[in-house]
């Protein structure tokens, strides 16, 4: 399987749009605070979004999310509860003239080891906020996912 799908997709269709499966983490500490992550590099860079990211090919969902998530907070999760299907209304541009629409799974990920430490370039700062004191995240699809998690809605598909 290629190792990164995205850039391997990319240089097949080029900026056409496609549709690209994500898989994203609502990280709960013992206080029940959500973990965020301010965004570094690439597109919407200084805003705020759950950890995740683009699966790769021959990965699962879950596998998706724990790697994201080590990679961007270096926290090891166990998934908990699947929380939904979410899909970016509209196409998403990326700075480069990319586009897609983007499909997002999103789980809710319980801490069992690793160490909170923001990469400096993807991830410029990870912010634990209570639900009703945070800010807004840079994706409307994942506002929905919070929005339900919050509601105690799981298992939803938009």
């Amino acid at each position: 399987m290629n190792a990164n799908y995205a850039r391997w997709l990319r240089e097949h269709v080029g900026h056409e749009p496609v549709f690209l499966n994500a898989a994203s983490a609502i990280i709960v500490d013992n206080s029940g605070k959500i973990l965020l992550q301010r965004r570094g590099e690439g597109e919407s860079s200084n805003s705020w979004s759950l950890p995740g990211g683009i699966m790769e090919l021959g990965e699962r969902s879950q596998e998706t999310v724990r790697r994201e998530v080590k990679e961007e907070t270096g926290l090891d999760v166990e998934i908990g509860r699947f929380v939904g299907v979410y899909a970016t209304p509209e196409l998403v541009y990326y700075p480069n003239s990319d586009a897609c629409q983007m499909v997002t799974q999103v789980f809710e990920c319980k801490i069992i080891g690793g160490k909170l430490k923001a990469d400096g370039h993807e991830t410029l700062e990870l912010v634990y906020f209570d639900l009703k004191d945070r800010p807004k995240l840079f994706r409307p699809h994942l506002e929905r996912a919070l929005g339900d998690f919050e509601s105690g809605r799981f298992g939803n598909s938009y």
